[in-house]
């Protein structure tokens, strides 16, 4: 039995310590907004935070992560988050929507640590998210036009 922490809720889950944390989430949890894309941390699909910082469930093992702070796409609060969200809404940034999870995990991140960055910040750290879509511009922009909102 593991114990872990997920969105601030306590869950007591049956699984081996080997078994890849985005299946706890999704399967065991039942929290799906975190995507399975490639499972090999390629596409940043199954991004979510462990103690703040953005990570791929498909290769972290939940064995590893006990006692850490883990926040999905469900439960990424905040005003960064929610400006995030609110102009990915206004901008009609997702096209087909499957990656925007690990998006905006990665994109919360970004906000949260560099509230004016550059189209070179941004490249950097989006780099590992992959849109079948290709709406890199539609992200980009989003991304800027949230930190314009954050600093009013």
């Amino acid at each position: 039995m593991i114990t872990l922490t997920i969105n601030g809720t306590e869950h007591k889950v049956e699984a081996e310590d080997d078994m890849p944390l985005l299946w706890v989430i999704r399967d065991l949890v039942g929290l799906t907004g975190t995507k399975f894309g490639c499972g090999i941390a390629q596409c940043g699909a199954c991004t979510v935070h462990i103690d703040g910082m953005p990570v791929r469930s498909c290769q972290t093992f939940v064995g590893d992560v006990g006692g850490a702070q883990i926040t999905t796409i469900e439960g990424v609060k905040g005003k960064v988050a929610e400006t995030l969200q609110a102009v990915w809404a206004d901008l009609d940034v997702p096209q087909c929507g499957y990656c925007q999870s690990g998006q905006i995990m990665s994109a919360t991140d970004l906000l949260t640590n560099n509230q004016k960055p550059t189209d070179d910040d941004i490249d950097a750290a989006m780099a590992g998210n992959l849109c079948r879509c290709a709406t890199y511009h539609r992200i980009r922009a989003g991304i800027h036009e949230a930190a314009k909102r954050l600093e009013a």
